[in-house]
Order: C-alpha cells, then sequence, then structure tokens
C-alpha cells in the first residue's frame, strides 16, 4: 500500500469527485424541466430546443475517448480542474445569454466539461484506492451519479417557481467552483509513468466519427430511420469508428489500446455497464412522461417521485461491492441484472389506474438491481486497466455506457411512438404525435374519452418498452453469468495479455 492509498485525505478527495460528477449529473436533467420556460423566455423554436440539448450531448460523446487519452497523457488532476472550470465558466456564460445560439454554445462547452469529468473522476480511483477499497469508491461515486437523476428536476422545479430561468445554470457554478477547490486541495495528480504521443488521427477519427453516430441516433425518432440525414451519421459515424479501429490496431502509439478487450474483466465489465445504460436511460425516458401526462404530476414532482429508484441504488451499490468480495463478481453482477430485469418486468403491468405506490415499488427493485450490478462491474474494468490507461481504459467503458444510453432513448422511443400511434388509431393526428399533446387536446376540447384513450394508449407503449428493458437486463444477466471471471484477483497477482502486463 503507498502513501497516497493508505493516506485517510483519500475519502475527502473522494467527495471531491462525487461533487465532480454531481455538477454534471443533474444538468441535463434539471435542463428539460426548464425548456419549456427557455422557449418563452428565449423566443426558441422547436429546433433552438433540440439543440439546446444535442450541442452538450454530441459534444460530450465525441470527446469522451480523446479526453480520457489526454487525462494519462498531461495529468488526471490538471485536466479535471480544467473541466470544472469549463463548467462553471460556460454556465455563467448561459446566465447571461439574450438569445437560444449563446446558450446553444455555452451547452457545447459545457459537453466539453462533462467529456473531461465522466471518465477521469473514475479513473483517479485506483490512484487513491488500493483493490480492497476501490469497489467502496466506486459504490460511493456511482451513488453520486445517480442522486443527480431526481435533484435535476426537483432543483429545476423549485428555481422556475421562485426565479428566473437562469437560476438552472446559476446552480451549477458553485458547485463546480466548490469541487474545483476540492480537487486542487484533496486529489493528488497522477498521469501515465511512460506517456504516449498524441494520435491527433485517432483523436480526429473517434471524435467525428462519434458525433456524427450520436447525431443519426437522435435524430432517427424525429426525422425517421430511413431520413437522408439520419442514414448519413450513422452510415458516416460507422464507417468512422470502424476506420478509427483500424487505425488505433496499426499505429505505433495507438490513443486507445483495443488489446483491453481481450481481458475478460475489462470486456465484460464494460458490457455489463453498457446494457444496465441501455436499459436505466430507457426507463428515465419513458418514466417522466407517464408521470406528467398520465398521472398528472408537476416537474417537481416528477423528481420526487424518481426517489425510489435512486433509494434502490443507494441499497444495491454498497451490496453489490460486499457481495463481490465475499463470492465471485459474476454473483452480484449477473444477480443485480437479474434483480433489476425482475424490477422492470413489474413496471410492465403498470395501468392508467395504477397507484403510485405501485410505481415506487419496481423503481426501487430497479434501481437496487442495477446498483447491484454496476459497481463490481466498474470495479472490474478498474482492476482490469494497467495505471497508465486508466483515463482511456475508463473512457472506452463510458463512451459505451453513453452511446447504449442515446442508442436506448431513441430505438426505445421510435416503440414507445410506434405503439402509441397504433393504439390511438383513427384519433385525430394532433393526438397522435404524443401523449402530452393528446392530453391537451383532450383537455381543450372537452374530450373525456380521447383523455382516456391517449393515457391508455401511452401505457400500452410503456409496457412495451419496460419489456425490452427487462429482456436486455435477462441478457446482461446471462453474459455475466457465463463469461465474467470465475475468482477475484488478489494483490500480487498478474494479467498478461499480449504484452499486457500489470499487477492486478
Amino acid at each position: 500500500m503507498d502513501a497516497v492509498t493508505s493516506s485517510p485525505r483519500r475519502w475527502w478527495a473522494l467527495i471531491a469527485i462525487v461533487l465532480s460528477v454531481l455538477t454534471v449529473g443533474f444538468d441535463t436533467t434539471i435542463l428539460n424541466v426548464a425548456l419549456p420556460t427557455l422557449a418563452t423566455a428565449l423566443d426558441a423554436g422547436s429546433d433552438d430546443l433540440q439543440w439546446i440539448v444535442n450541442a452538450y450531448v454530441l459534444v460530450f460523446a465525441g470527446l469522451l475517448l480523446p479526453m480520457g487519452a489526454l487525462g494519462d497523457r498531461y495529468g488526471r488532476k490538471r485536466l479535471l480542474m480544467i473541466g470544472l472550470a469549463l463548467f462553471a465558466g460556460s454556465s455563467l456564460v448561459a446566465v447571461s445569454a439574450t438569445d437560444a445560439l449563446q446558450v446553444i454554445a455555452a451547452r457545447a462547452l459545457m459537453g466539453i466539461g462533462g467529456a473531461i469529468l465522466t471518465p477521469l473522476t473514475m479513473a483517479v480511483l485506483p490512484v487513491l484506492f488500493d483493490e480492497h477499497e476501490r469497489g467502496r469508491a466506486i459504490s460511493v461515486l456511482s451513488m453520486g451519479m445517480g442522486v443527480g437523476l431526481p435533484l435535476g428536476p426537483i432543483i429545476g422545479g423549485y428555481l422556475l417557481e421562485h426565479f428566473w430561468w437562469g437560476s438552472i445554470f446559476v446552480i451549477n457554478i458553485p458547485v463546480a467552483l466548490v469541487a474545483l477547490v476540492a480537487v486542487a486541495l484533496l486529489v493528488p495528480e497522477s498521469r501515465a509513468a511512460t506517456p504516449r504521443r498524441v494520435d491527433l488521427l485517432g483523436a480526429g477519427l473517434s471524435t467525428v466519427g462519434l458525433v456524427a453516430l450520436v447525431y443519426g441516433v437522435i435524430e432517427a425518432p424525429t426525422r425517421g430511420w430511413t431520413d437522408a440525414r439520419v442514414l448519413a451519421g450513422l452510415v458516416g459515424g460507422v464507417a468512422l469508428v470502424a476506420a478509427f479501429v483500424l487505425v488505433e490496431r496499426r499505429a505505433k502509439s495507438p490513443m486507445i489500446d483495443l488489446r483491453l478487450f481481450r481481458r475478460p474483466r475489462f470486456a465484460w465489465g464494460t458490457a455489463a455497464g453498457t446494457l444496465s445504460s441501455f436499459a436505466l436511460f430507457g426507463v428515465l425516458f419513458i418514466l417522466p412522461q407517464y408521470l406528467q401526462a398520465v398521472r398528472g404530476d408537476d416537474a417537481l414532482g416528477v423528481g420526487l417521485r424518481l426517489l425510489p429508484l435512486i433509494a434502490g441504488l443507494f441499497v444495491g451499490a454498497p451490496l453489490g461491492e460486499r457481495l463481490a468480495h465475499l463470492t465471485v463478481t459474476r454473483v452480484p453482477v449477473a444477480g443485480g441484472l437479474l434483480i433489476g430485469a425482475l424490477g422492470l418486468g413489474l413496471g410492465v403491468r403498470t395501468g392508467v389506474g395504477s397507484g403510485y405506490g405501485t410505481v415506487a415499488t419496481w423503481l426501487a427493485i430497479a434501481g437496487a438491481g442495477i446498483g447491484l450490478a454496476i459497481t463490481p462491474a466498474m470495479d472490474e474494468v478498474l482492476g482490469a486497466l494497467p495505471r497508465d490507461e486508466a483515463g482511456s481504459g475508463t473512457a472506452i467503458t463510458m463512451t459505451f455506457r453513453q452511446v447504449a444510453g442515446a442508442l436506448g432513448v431513441a430505438l426505445l422511443g421510435s416503440l414507445s411512438s410506434a405503439v402509441y400511434r397504433g393504439r390511438l388509431d383513427g384519433a385525430p393526428e394532433a393526438a397522435r404525435r404524443s401523449v402530452a399533446a393528446g392530453v391537451t387536446l383532450a383537455a381543450r376540447t372537452g374530450d373525456a374519452a380521447l383523455a382516456l384513450a391517449a393515457r391508455t394508449a401511452f401505457v400500452d407503449a410503456m409496457a412495451a418498452v419496460l419489456m425490452v428493458c427487462s429482456a436486455i437486463g435477462v441478457i446482461g444477466a446471462l453474459l455475466a453469468a457465463l463469461f465474467l471471471p470465475d475468482a477475484r484477483r488478489h494483490p500480487g497477482a498478474e494479467e498478461s495479455v499480449d504484452g499486457l502486463t500489470r499487477v492486478a
């Protein structure tokens, strides 16, 4: 055990890291609550609102891989501080914005900050904690990430009710600045002992390829999967990512080492995290619509009613870490994914007249399952990484999870739209656009039958989405049970794959 991993300051440093991820965590959900207000205050059309959201997502997804590699080369603490400063600075730009274009530019800058913070907050954990404590640290970090999910709507709803629209960005500034100071004082600097040269070609291909791919994915539900722009984004993105893989395999100093995927701990830990993200993002896409349009909850109420999901995560994350030490990693990972699938399967039975207790129950079960699985899965990923490649390796996993989340929203959004429209066959076209449009039209015309039909159609659509998410969880559980390594590594044991050797 070295001086860093034995210092009591490491737990205070973990608090600084949690503050960093919390800054990113609630920013996205707080924005979703504010979109109607921004539309009025900035005279923003639907395209403007879409780009306020997507500017962040596209920049974030495109820069995850190069930012992880840059952290390994130039220093992870240094990059973390730059990311937090960018987040605070871009939030200040958004606060002072006078039109939608300025907000879009600020959101793109936030995307750069988020792309720095997301992989590097996880990458510094092996520097601070040894193998025995790393799982506990990951569970704390996972809970910190989870807290941001309901905090966004809760804080956003309160701020918009009592202050002006810019307050949703003001809240980022003190949190980011406190995290910046804490990281500066408490987190030790770490970087690769033998840094690689900057791989400009690899960085360019990965960034443009992922931006194109994610653009195609997020535009597909609106424009249709056969739209020329969507196809160009999807095909071009896949082609560029494939070119990136070929370049990285042949490069003398690649940005990321693709041989990491030959390590079962890394490959299947990443797979478990990716499938969890697909299911979780799908739930977070569909459930707020149910709570608002079917149950009639406001934005603040939606945030509060997501708390059982977070409570489940808070129970599952530390339990997964303990079980991984008592048994083998595949037990909590496979078991957690299966429990998550059970919770989502119970959600399929939710009806128009179901009480909130029913929703809270299956949400808590799903959250506990995801928490149980994700902590040991991420511990496996970090445990398989050489310390020199902690940033770039973690960035690979986070990129897979983010793309899976975007793909989950797109595919499941298309599925829910198809089911909803199919169930309302014969209804006015305005009502078939979305459940919110259907309920609004029914209220305006006083058509109680249309309101019930719209809510029933959406509940059927939600059931289809939850069924798919549950199936994804079952598939993930089977893969984890079959392919995750049988036993945990012990200090001093070595893992070697094609010349990649490290002390596990």
